[in-house]
């Protein structure tokens, strides 16, 4: 057979086999959060925190940070009943490659290469219940560039899972015109180093 038709079969069966893996994962994925109303949430900081960093009379500022923290204990709660949803998954099915492009069953592959997403999604629930946790001494503009790191760093990793962590970057910079590096050196240093110690630095 024709080498350059045997390379085209092997394209189309590794590209089968990719997609058929990542609609695994985003399944399963979806599976667990369409308990949650994490994304809307999310959005509703996002605008909220824009708006109260762009807003120039104080009361007006003070009043939306206000309004925001409703969501934040909601986005906090939510965020620890899905850690515990997701630990409760079977092992094999939340090996994530650290691999920078989607290979078909890298985590299985390269087992040595993954890490569990039951982990990271524990990390992100104590990173957000720590970043919206009242500290004295930090302002409102602090707190919410460090709340919205570790929002933007926990959905880097749903997309991680479902995709491949160069899909994740560029979703993240496309986004939020947000580097993943940018975004890590914000979290808090409790998540920065457990999330680290876990998928490696960047």
């Amino acid at each position: 057979m024709d080498p350059i038709v045997l390379i085209l079969l092997a394209g189309i069966a590794a590209y089968t086999l990719k997609t058929q893996d990542q609609r695994r994962r985003i399944t399963l994925l979806g599976t667990q959060l369409q308990h949650y109303s994490l994304e809307k949430h999310i959005e509703t900081l996002i605008e909220g925190y824009l708006r109260a960093l762009g807003e120039d009379d104080a009361d007006r500022r003070e009043q939306i940070w206000g309004l925001m923290r409703a969501n934040e204990t909601a986005l906090g709660e939510q965020l620890e009943r899905l850690a515990r949803d997701i630990a409760k998954l079977d092992a094999e099915a939340t090996r994530v490659s650290k691999l920078a492009w989607a290979i078909p069953f890298a985590d299985k592959l390269f087992p040595a290469a993954t890490f569990d997403l039951r982990q990271a999604i524990d990390i992100h629930a104590r990173g957000v219940a720590q970043a919206i946790a009242e500290q004295p001494g930090r302002s409102e503009k602090d707190k919410a560039f460090t709340v919205m790191a570790e929002m933007y760093l926990f959905q880097h990793t749903c997309h991680w899972f479902c995709r491949s962590k160069n899909v994740a970057s560029a979703r993240l910079l496309a986004r939020h015109r947000t580097a993943y590096a940018q975004v890590l050196a914000a979290v808090t240093p409790d998540t920065r180093r457990a999330y680290e110690a876990l998928v490696g630095k960047v």
